[in-house]
C-alpha cells in the first residue's frame, strides 16, 4: 500500500507527495481542506526552522490552518482538546469517535469515517469534525514522513470540501 492523498478529484501518491515536498520549489501551499471558513494546507518553507537540523530538510513540510484572518500551525493538542470537548458534550458518542479516529490512524478515509458523526450536534468543539479528522491524518503523515527514513505502509486519503 502507498501514501495517497485525495483532494477533490486530484490523487497524489507517495512519489508525487515527495515531488511536492522535496522539490526545489519552496514557499508553496497545497490546500487539503477548505470549507469556506477554515483552510488547512501543507506548506513547504524555503528555510526550515533551525531546531530541525537533524532530519532531512528535503522532506520538510508544515501543516497550517487559516481561520478568518488568523493563520497558524495547529498541533496535536488541538485534536485532543476538540475530541475531549465533543466527548464531554456527547458521552453517548464516545465509542463512535474513538472508533472513527482509530480507523483514521490506520489509514482509513476521514470523510467516510466521519460522515455519520458530521451530522451529529455537539455543544462544544473547536472545528468541524471533518477538519479535525483531516488534521489528525496530516499529523500522522507529518510524523511518518518527516521523522522516519522510510514511509511505512499507510494508505492516506484527504478530501477537500
Amino acid at each position: 500500500m502507498s501514501l495517497i492523498f485525495l483532494r477533490g478529484s486530484l490523487r497524489i501518491n507517495e512519489n508525487e507527495l515527495e515531488k511536492y515536498v522535496a522539490c526545489e520549489k519552496t514557499n508553496f501551499k497545497f490546500v487539503v481542506y477548505d470549507d469556506g471558513k477554515s483552510l488547512a494546507y501543507i506548506y513547504r518553507p524555503s528555510i526550515p526552522p533551525k531546531k530541525y537540523k537533524n532530519y532531512d530538510h528535503n522532506k520538510n513540510f508544515q501543516i497550517w490552518l487559516k481561520e478568518g484572518n488568523r493563520e497558524f500551525k495547529p498541533n496535536h493538542l488541538r485534536i485532543m482538546i476538540d475530541l475531549n470537548l465533543r466527548v464531554r458534550s456527547r458521552p453517548d458518542l464516545k465509542k463512535q469517535l474513538l472508533s472513527a479516529f482509530d480507523n483514521i490512524y490506520y489509514g482509513k478515509d476521514p470523510e467516510q469515517e466521519l460522515r455519520i458523526l458530521e451530522k451529529e450536534k455537539f455543544e462544544h468543539f473547536l472545528n468541524k469534525i471533518m477538519l479535525i479528522g483531516i488534521l489528525s491524518q496530516l499529523f500522522h503523515i507529518e510524523q511518518e514522513y518527516n521523522y522516519n527514513k522510510i514511509i511505512n505502509h499507510l494508505t492516506i486519503r484527504l478530501v477537500a470540501k
